[in-house]
């Protein structure tokens, strides 16, 4: 014992030392960065960044390079940064990663080397071999045990240099484990209550050597149903066949157990004596159970042997409480928190097998969940729990909306007529940037007798309403419109974006009410209509930073109307696609393309029709126009 509280101080004053050393070397750390921010003015700045789920590595890279050092980084440094620092010096940043990752820095010359700093190695003292409480008494030649889990070979050594008879073991009884307690009884009987309590056998050689030899498998299992005839109340002599077998041992701490149709109480029992197990029964377990376990502890066999049944257990102390898991002693209650995603729709994710006979109430100003069953249960759902608390990467979408019309339209020809409410009272028009003129009769008048007089030529007067226009114009146009939006969407989400505008339409009712003395009601109603340009986003990530992408794409537009307050028409194209880049690619969705051509115009009968004529006995129009929609798209992860 004295050993022991020896090596316990001498451990614990290492652990002292170690802790003192590491203070130190934080301290040293300080002093050379101090010392190089003499030089290096970056060391001085601050620090404004808050981050989340990104490794250490590229922690220290940001800040180097916000503040032009130079560092090294050891590629073995792989833990996640989650902090927030706001007006911090660059030097006791440094410091907190140091201390909080375990890392250490060489400094050499204007560089600053990071690595992983790795403690001094303990060497503590051996442990001194357990010594097995053996007494030999000379006079009487009692001998009196007590073992727990002791090495036979050690025992053995114990009893022959003690009572000076030589003991010898068979060789596959080397490192075997052995308990009892046996106090003052004679020589040859506590030998023989030494094998048979530890599944062994003793033979007595007529030189006087003790042989200890293992129980052959049919002489064991007559052993176990011997004594669990005795344990019955049944004696030797009883005939009445046991209801199966039993094998447990227990070496270093490890139980093997080896059960054919046995009562589960039965089975407790004998392995909890033979691991020196205290256990509690609130209600004792029915039916019986087969099956082998090997090199397991306690609480595993615990678990193997009560799994699938209405029975759990609860270590409370030092003592296994078991029984019906619907006994209070016997319920749990915890709050399971997620730490890299929220809690919503976690309950539906879990299988129903984990949840039945759990309650499970969601806590959403912790984010976390309430379990309230039996404990191996809980177990369980907090594993899976832990499994799909994951980070979700967050998809950062980059939108670039280029659209591009097109237009040309040429209005030309000759319009002429007598009186009405079209002649101007005098002439007026421009002619440029096109010609658009309007003549009265004076002015035609005025214009034929400039014609008249040369040689045959004789046109006469136009009557005094008569009035003339001509038009001559042609306009081009090129619209381009560009928006560049940003759309931010969690792994497996929607991201949706919508740029339109609203037009209102006049709805007239007219209702009658009443047959003798009818009423005229009329009600007028201004309703919208609405074109958009609407997209639609939904990434997907995968583990090789591919991004798989949902894309609906839907562009409307208005065109005229049939009455001054009728709704006004629209026209859409629309597309749906679903595509595959790299993270960080751009893709170029195009081609919705709208072309109008329109060519019309009015004149005098088969005159119209003529070529160049028909420009100067009636009006042409002549429209075109193209509109084309280009979108760009390239997405970003972002952890």
């Amino acid at each position: 014992m004295r050993a022991l509280i020896r090596y316990g101080l001498t451990v614990m004053g290492l652990l002292l030392l170690l802790n003192v050393y590491s203070q130190n070397r934080l301290i040293t750390i300080e002093k050379s960065l101090k010392e190089l921010a003499v030089t290096e003015v970056g060391l001085q700045g601050k620090v404004e960044l808050s981050v989340s789920g990104v490794s250490i590595q590229e922690f220290i890279r940001a800040i180097a390079a916000a503040h032009n050092l130079n560092v090294s980084i050891d590629p073995g440094l792989n833990a996640t940064v989650a902090n927030n620092f706001s007006n911090a010096n660059v030097t006791d940043v440094f410091l907190y990663l140091c201390r909080q990752y375990d890392l250490d820095v060489e400094i050499i010359g204007s560089i600053v080397s990071f690595k992983k700093y790795i403690p001094p190695a303990i060497i503590p003292e051996p442990v001194p071999a357990k010594i097995p409480q053996v007494v030999y008494h000379d006079k009487t030649s009692f001998l009196s045990l007590d073992l727990k889990a002791d090495s036979l070979d050690e025992v053995v050594k114990a009893i022959t240099s003690q009572s000076l008879r030589n003991v010898i073991l068979a060789p596959d009884l080397k490192g075997k484990m052995v308990s009892v307690f046996i106090q003052n009884r004679p020589f040859d009987d506590a030998m023989d209550k030494l094998a048979y309590a530890n599944g062994l056998v003793l033979r007595k050689t007529e030189d006087g050597f003790y042989l200890l030899e293992s129980l052959p498998v049919e002489a064991a299992a007559g052993q176990r149903n011997t004594s669990r005839n005795q344990r019955n109340g049944r004696g030797q002599g009883n005939t009445k066949d046991t209801s199966g077998e039993l094998g447990v041992s227990f070496n270093d701490g490890l139980l093997t157990v080896d059960a054919s149709n046995v009562p589960v109480s039965e089975i407790i029992a004998e392995v909890s004596r033979q691991a020196f197990c205290n256990y509690f029964l609130f209600s004792e377990p029915q039916g019986n159970s087969t099956l082998y376990i090997e090199n397991a502890t306690y609480e595993q066999f615990l678990n193997y042997l009560l799994n699938g049944s209405d029975f759990t257990y609860k270590k409370q102390e030092d003592v296994f409480l078991i029984g019906e898991r619907k006994i209070e002693g016997l319920r749990t209650t915890e709050l399971v928190r997620m730490e890299n995603r929220t809690i919503e729709t976690v309950i539906d994710f879990i299988p129903a097998e984990l949840k039945r006979d759990v309650e499970i109430k969601e806590f959403v100003e912790l984010n976390g969940l309430i379990l309230s069953g039996s404990h191996p249960l809980i177990k369980e759902i907090k594993e899976f729990l832990r499994e799909i608390d994951q980070v979700v990467p967050v998809v950062m979408i980059d939108v670039i909306i280029v659209d591009v019309s097109k237009s040309n339209a040429i209005n030309a020809g000759i319009k002429a007529g007598i009186g009405g409410e079209n002649a101007p009272e005098k002439s007026s028009g421009t002619i440029s940037p096109g010609v658009q003129f309007d003549l009265n009769s004076q002015s035609v008048n005025r214009l034929i007798s400039g014609f008249n007089g040369f040689g045959l030529v004789n046109l006469g007067k136009v009557a005094p309403d008569f009035y003339l226009s001509i038009q001559a114009m042609e306009s081009n146009g090129i619209l381009r419109t560009r928006s560049t939006p940003q759309l931010a969407t969690l792994n497996g989400h929607e991201a949706n974006l919508r740029i339109g505008k609203t037009e209102y339409y006049l709805e007239v009712n007219n209702n009658v009410i009443g047959s003798q003395n009818p009423q005229n009601i009329i009600t007028q109603t201004y309703k919208a209509t609405n074109a958009d340009l609407s997209i639609t986003i939904k990434p997907i990530v995968s583990g090789d930073e591919h991004v798989t992408m949902e894309i609906s794409v839907e562009q409307s537009d208005f065109t005229g109307r049939i009455s001054e307050n009728a709704p006004p028409g629209t026209v859409s194209r629309n597309f749906q696609s679903t595509i595959r880049v790299k993270n960080d690619d751009m893709i170029l969705l195009g081609g919705l393309e709208e072309k109008t051509s329109n060519n019309s115009g009015s004149g005098l009968p088969f005159l119209s029709r003529v070529p160049v004529i028909k420009w100067f006995t009636g009006s042409r129009t002549k429209e075109e126009s193209k509109s084309k929609l280009n979108i760009f798209i390239r997405p970003t992860i972002i952890y």
